[in-house]
């Protein structure tokens, strides 16, 4: 009958347990090391009151303080401590002879953080016979090779290693000082057949004999470097005397010839100075070497970039004008500008570059205005696109210690242009960017500065460049997001929107011409009739600028092309495309003016805005509802349009007795102020008087003029301030078909740049306080306040005629 007893099988032990880091510890070996943590600590105290048995198990990742169980090799040593030393800083150093193999096969941690582990010795399964001579014959021939190749301390250690008593000895002896990883140790430790643990090692000792041997090899080719340089010199002259043979250049006729270019160049002295001392540093060089190739670039920049290549410029005033218009419609101040500094070029011997930007909405023509200003001064033509460059080496380049090294886009410009007063134009300077590689606007500062960029200096040319002849044009969409300090340098000239009669003039000039050869049909064969531009302009587009009215106009075009391809009689082919035909082809009407005015309306109030896309109107709607005296303000608008729509209440508030509004409203009534769309964000003081003027209607049931519109900042006692984006506004207006405008007496100076036929259409009231305003804005006698949904579709109507904004 078997017997069952609980007593603890002979091949386990339960010992305290140390987890130790970047280190491995082997049977039959010594080892000494520190141990600081104090789980560790008192598990050395522990094992030190007892048997001096103790498990060291080294933990995957050397970086970890304290480890748990699950972050520690399962295969460790089972060592006896043979000295144990407190030092001063509370660490211990202890010395530890290496005894068995061992393989946690339960691990405890108690409350102090120390380990406990159920061992189980693991004995090396030691296999005598030839395999294991033989390996080990192949071991001792193998060290005896790497002391002859490299003989130091360490080939020294593994050879004492081979005087082991058993195979099982010497392969941990010799794996406990070998030079590799952790890792690679620990597979070692846990390498049980002594036999497949000396082929490890007959492979990692294979390795460091390579590693040894290419050390040798490439410390004997260092010491032939003469010999080869002196061989090389030899070859080369062999070389030159083939290409003599030959017939080709060599590389000395090759420098001779970059030195006569750098000669005719016209260089300036520093510049000069710079390319022959790289063609000295060229010619001690070998031909193939990268940094000849880098200093031959750099040369081929330093000549290739113009030095005193000059355009002639246009010095007839007329045909510049002539240009100008023939290219755009309109302008003025911009040809005006463009106009007098030719006549300035021709009396200033050496005048300052010209630093311009053109703000405006987009397709009012910045950039094909830079173009024309080239065309009309005489001037090579380039252009940079600086929209989401956020790298400061776009501008200045990069040091030529980097691989690779370019310069900056304005020096590859220059060379593009080939000449030293090209027009350069910036497009969309207010859109550059901004990170950790630099700011490119304040790289910009030292470019349009007329005062700097005669000493311009590129971090790859490394010299001063002169770009005082270059006349510079940026463009923007807005001011407030380029910096103040770059603005500083710029000469603003806005570009506002198009007027019904330019836009018209425009498209039969050069769109409808443009668009008839994009499509492919010949202009004679389409006419557009001035209703029908009209009615494109009106009806299918709202925008400051023609980019849309081309498109519309090319919409047409494409589908008159369908018809003509179709057509069996291709001679006679003709279409002339009014108001009706417009229709036909475009399809339902996409705006109408009469959407905004058409009618008066209590507490709906037209006012201005201002927008990066020009001037447009917004309607701002007040409702008076049962409550407490609270006001509501919705459609998204932004902190100061808020603060102006309280300060509007506080104004009407005051003025309530002379208005006739019952004051028990403002206490048992809410006022509601929205302003469509909601999805917009809105913001600005400019809406002050409108709002004011909403709140007015519907405190006092009053209708709201629908043909006025109005803009200027509000204050508590009832003053009107002026506002900016007045030209913008008007034009807005005007598009709209809002024939009575309210604006501030402060801003009647701007009127002078509305044009004529605006001016002459629109009826314009100047005004000092909101009285004056109400007085042009709300109609005489109240009304009973209630809210009318229009029909937008009725039977008997065309489609033609249907006043719904449909899209």
């Amino acid at each position: 009958m078997q017997e069952f007893s609980d007593q603890m099988p002979s091949d386990l032990k339960m010992l305290p347990m140390v987890p130790i880091r970047d280190v491995v510890i082997f049977p039959f070996t010594k080892v000494a090391f520190k141990i600081g943590r104090p789980s560790s600590v008192k598990a050395l105290e522990e094992a030190m009151a007892g048997s001096r048995e103790i498990f060291l198990a080294t933990q995957f990742d050397a970086t970890v303080d304290e480890p748990t169980a699950r972050e520690i090799y399962e295969i460790g040593t089972i060592g006896r401590i043979l000295q144990a030393q407190r030092q001063e800083n509370g660490q211990i150093k202890v010395v530890v002879e290496g005894r068995d193999r061992g393989s946690s096969v339960k691990v405890e941690q108690n409350s102090d953080g120390v380990f406990r582990a159920l061992v189980r010795t693991l004995p090396s399964m030691e296999e005598s016979g030839y395999q294991t001579d033989a390996l080990l014959q192949k071991i001792q021939n193998l060290v005896e090779q790497l002391l002859r190749i490299s003989p130091d301390v360490y080939t020294d250690a593994l050879h004492t290693s081979l005087r082991g008593v058993s195979a099982a000895q010497i392969s941990d002896s010799m794996a406990s000082h070998l030079r590799i990883t952790v890792p690679e140790k620990q597979k070692l430790l846990e390498t049980l057949r002594v036999p497949a643990r000396l082929q490890i090692l007959i492979d990692i000792l294979e390795t460091e004999i390579e590693k040894r041997q290419l050390d040798r090899a490439i410390h004997a080719r260092t010491k032939k470097q003469m010999d080869k340089h002196q061989r090389e010199y030899y070859l080369n002259e062999q070389i030159k005397a083939i290409h003599k043979e030959l017939g080709r250049k060599d590389e000395k006729a090759e420098l001779d010839e970059l030195k006569k270019k750098i000669e005719e160049a016209g260089m300036t002295a520093e510049a000069k100075e710079k390319a022959l001392q790289e063609i000295a540093r060229l010619e001690v060089m070998p031909p193939m070497s990268a940094e000849s190739t880098v200093s031959r670039t750099y040369i081929e920049w330093l000549l290739n970039v113009p030095w005193k290549t000059r355009s002639e410029e246009v010095n007839d005033l007329k045909q510049a004008e002539e240009t100008l218009n023939e290219d755009h419609y309109g302008l003025e101040k911009i040809k005006e500008r463009i106009l007098e500094f030719l006549a300035v070029r021709q009396l200033v011997k050496n005048p300052k570059g010209t630093i311009l930007c053109f703000v405006g909405a987009p397709g009012v023509g910045k950039t094909s205005l830079g173009k024309s200003i080239a065309r009309a001064t005489g001037r090579k033509f380039v252009r940079l696109a600086l929209g989401g460059v956020h790298d400061e080496a776009e501008i200045r380049g990069h040091r030529r210690t980097y691989i690779g090294a370019l310069p900056g886009q304005i020096v590859q410009l220059m060379k593009r242009a080939g000449t030293v007063n090209p027009v350069i134009l910036l497009d969309e300077v207010d859109k550059l960017g901004r990170d950790f590689r630099g700011d490119p606007s304040a790289a910009l500062l030292e470019v349009l500065d007329p005062e700097q960029n005669h000493t311009f200096r590129d971090h790859y040319l490394d010299v001063d460049y002169d770009l005082s002849n270059v006349f510079f044009i940026a463009t923007a969409n807005v001011l407030h997001t380029i910096p103040p300090a770059l603005q500083d340098r710029l000469e603003i000239l806005h570009l506002s929107g198009y007027t019904e009669r330019e836009k018209a003039e425009i498209a039969k000039r050069h769109l409808i011409p443009k668009q008839c050869e994009n499509s492919g049909i010949e202009p004679e064969k389409v006419k557009f009739t001035d209703d029908g531009i009209l009615e494109i302009i009106r009806h299918y587009t709202r925008e400051a600028g023609v980019r849309n009215l081309e498109r519309e106009i090319g919409a047409c075009l494409r589908k008159i092309a369908r018809k003509y391809v179709a057509a069996d009689d291709k001679e006679s082919f003709r279409v002339i495309i009014d108001a009706e035909k417009v229709r036909e082809l475009l399809g339902i009407i996409r705006f109408r003016k009469q959407d905004i005015a058409r009618k008066s309306e209590v507490g709906l109030v037209n006012g201005l805005a201002w927008t990066e896309v020009g001037g447009d109107v917004l309607q701002v709607e007040a409702t008076l509802v049962d409550g407490k005296g609270e006001i509501t303000l919705t459609g998204k608008l932004g902190e100061v349009m808020q603060e102006s729509a309280r300060a509007a209440l506080t104004c009407v508030r005051s003025r309530a007795v002379e208005l006739g509004i019952d004051p028990k409203d403002f206490r048992e009534k809410d006022l509601h102020i929205h302003v469509p769309e909601g999805a917009i964000p809105k913001d600005g003081p400019s809406a002050g008087i409108t709002i004011a003027t909403a709140m007015v209607s519907a405190l006092t049931r009053r209708r709201a003029r629908h043909d006025v519109a109005m803009t200027g900042e509000i204050t508590l006692r009832g003053k009107v301030l002026p506002i900016g984006g007045v030209k913008e506004k008007l034009l807005a207006a005007h598009r709209f078909g809002l024939k009575t405008i309210i604006l501030s007496k402060e801003n009647e100076k701007d009127l002078a740049d509305i044009p004529e036929e605006v001016r002459d259409d629109l009826t314009i009231h100047s005004v000092d306080t909101i009285d004056e305003v109400l007085r042009y804005a709300i109609e005489p006698g109240g009304v009973e306040a209630k809210i009318e949904t229009p029909q937008i579709w009725t039977d008997d109507r065309r489609v033609s005629e249907i006043s719904a904004n449909i899209e």
